[in-house]
């Protein structure tokens, strides 16, 4: 009967390293925190103008096409902006690159896990 609880603690244990396992492959393969934001809007002090994200095609990093925002119906280059500090409606220290994005890391990924870009 001994014998049987070693074999349940070694199974538990090596479970509990699969859940390990299993939480950082996720938290590398997890979307990076992303905006949509008009790039004919910056500014050099508070960055890009957050718009809705309607103005960004779903998936991709970049719309290429320009569309109406507000009533005013002025033309907005949107696109995703991607791990920017979001701060009064404008974003800033990000990028518009989704792969330089999950590279800069997060637990057990392989970047450095530092902000800027």
């Amino acid at each position: 009967m001994a014998e049987t609880r070693r074999r349940l603690r070694s199974s538990t244990v090596v479970l509990g390293g699969m859940g390990v396992v299993a939480a950082t492959l996720t938290a590398c393969g997890s979307d990076p925190d992303r905006r949509c934001v008009d790039r004919d809007n910056y500014d050099s002090v508070y960055g890009y103008k957050v718009v809705a994200d309607k103005n960004c095609k779903s998936g991709s990093s970049s719309s290429g096409k320009k569309g109406k925002t507000g009533k005013t119906g002025k033309r907005t280059d949107a696109a995703w902006y991607y791990d920017a500090d979001v701060s009064n409606g404008r974003a800033d220290d990000g990028t518009f690159s989704r792969s330089e994005a999950v590279d800069r890391g997060g637990f057990g990924c392989s970047g450095s896990g530092s902000g800027g870009g």
